[in-house]
């Protein structure tokens, strides 16, 4: 192990600092890797199992539908604040690197702690715990109540091997995410055309979309709810910004890269919606603990299976992707001081920030021993939201102090302001608990 030392600009191919300092990480990310990154971490078992949170808190097919499309909005407005930001900060680690450049070492100190104990490591547990349910499932059927011992020994074996594709190499981490990224998006699809078929077919609930606002809620805190819920979706929208770093030419990929992954999971979140709306009925919505599953048993009849198994890939893609993000968050904390000097270090041969994974996996294994982990992360999601506030107040700050600044590339204020707002009020809905993190497989 070496430690790694502050990059250059440089677009260089990976190996010692000129001059001979430390090692750093390869440029091994390209733009389509980079648009599974996004949207591998955006797909995860939301989607699948339980949209019927915004349509319970709206009260109307057609509210829910603009709640998704308002969401997928705010992610995107965000990640074009988030683009301007890593073009003047091209540096990896996300809201701990604006943060530490713009606000100074004692914010920073605060947010890189949350993130790197509680944050990552809480996510990366609960979404590994969802995993075993599913993956496991099969072999308990019939069964509520699965042996806790078995699903836990399932997610950490999840969360070990990830630990080792991932320090073993940084392109089978992102070749990875990409398989199973292209698996989400091909399961998303075949929902959206299964529910093409059945209105071409005349069997739809058309009902839903000619009252398509009957009974909308006029309750701002339902409202809000409902938002907290779709946001949740949503969450992962700045990945590529932890990785900045390792990204081929960030200038012009990190803005792409997010301007195709946003919109195509959005895209993709309606037209799914749509498609549950048409083939289940007010009733089955309402009572499905998981509504694809529900969806699969009216559509796919014996190949109802495959959406189970879509699940089990997409929560193992999340986790992967959740991982590769996360460490290098506590790596870059290292590097400059912040956490202890052991986790700047990278591996001579495979260069991978190994002392930096193994400890993320060490701290989500540990919070995997509870087992439930829906409450903690709802509490902790509105720290999350605060943190996003606070680093698009990070790009306020230097439209204000520094408007003569170079920047390769710029957003308008008009975007950075709607999205700060509702960052800094989001975790007003989220205290009772409203995330759907972690939900067990229908009976």
């Amino acid at each position: 192990m070496e430690r790694s030392q502050e990059r250059d600009g440089s677009e260089g191919v990976a190996g010692r600092e000129p001059g001979g300092g430390g090692l750093r990480l390869r440029r091994e990310i390209g733009l389509w890797s980079a648009v599974s990154l996004i949207a591998g971490c955006m797909i995860g078992s939301g989607i699948f199992m339980s949209p019927q949170g915004v349509l319970v808190y709206t009260g109307s097919p057609g509210a829910s539908l603009v709640v998704w499309a308002v969401c997928g909005l705010l992610a995107t407005m965000g990640a074009l604040c988030y683009a301007e930001l890593g073009a003047l900060v091209p540096k990896s680690g996300g809201e701990y690197a604006y943060i530490l450049q713009i606000f100074g070492s004692l914010p920073a100190f605060l947010v890189i702690y949350t993130f790197v104990l509680l944050f990552r490591p809480a996510a990366i547990a609960a979404v590994s715990l969802s995993f075993a349910e599913y993956a496991v499932a099969p072999f308990y059927p019939g069964c509520s109540s699965m042996p806790q011992a078995v699903l836990k020994g399932v997610a950490a074996t999840c969360i070990l091997l990830l630990m080792l594709v991932n320090c073993w190499s940084s392109r089978l981490a992102t070749m990875l995410t990409n398989v199973c990224t292209v698996a989400k998006v091909f399961s998303l699809l075949v929902i959206v055309g299964g529910g093409a078929v059945v209105l071409g077919q005349g069997r739809g609930y058309t009902e839903a979309f000619l009252f398509a606002f009957h009974n909308t809620t006029q309750q701002a805190g339902r409202i809000g709810m409902a938002f907290y819920q779709g946001l949740w979706s949503f969450d992962g929208w700045n990945n590529v910004n932890y990785v900045v770093e390792e990204l081929k030419n960030p200038k012009q990929n990190l803005v792409w890269a997010l301007m195709i992954a946003i919109p195509l999971v959005t895209s993709l979140y309606l037209l799914v919606n749509i498609s549950y709306l048409l083939v289940l009925s007010p009733n089955e919505i309402l009572s499905s603990n998981a509504m694809a599953v529900s969806w699969g048993n009216q559509v796919l009849g014996a190949w109802a299976w495959l959406v189970p198994l879509a699940v089990t890939l997409s929560t193992f893609g999340s986790v992967n992707g959740t991982f590769f993000g996360g460490s290098r968050v506590c790596y870059v904390a290292a590097r400059e001081g912040h956490m202890p000097q052991l986790l700047s270090m990278v591996h001579v041969h495979r260069l991978t920030p190994t002392p930096a994974l193994i400890f993320t996996a060490a701290v989500a294994l540990v919070l995997v021993i509870p087992g439930n982990f829906s409450t903690i992360v709802n509490f902790l999601s509105f720290l999350g939201w605060m943190t996003y506030g606070t680093t698009i107040g990070c790009l306020l700050y230097l439209r204000i102090k520094k408007k003569n600044l170079p920047r390769p590339y710029k957003v308008s204020v008009s975007m950075a302001g709607p999205h700060h707002h509702p960052c800094h009020h989001a975790p007003c809905f989220s205290l009772p608990g409203a995330g759907t993190h972690h939900r067990s497989p229908p009976d």
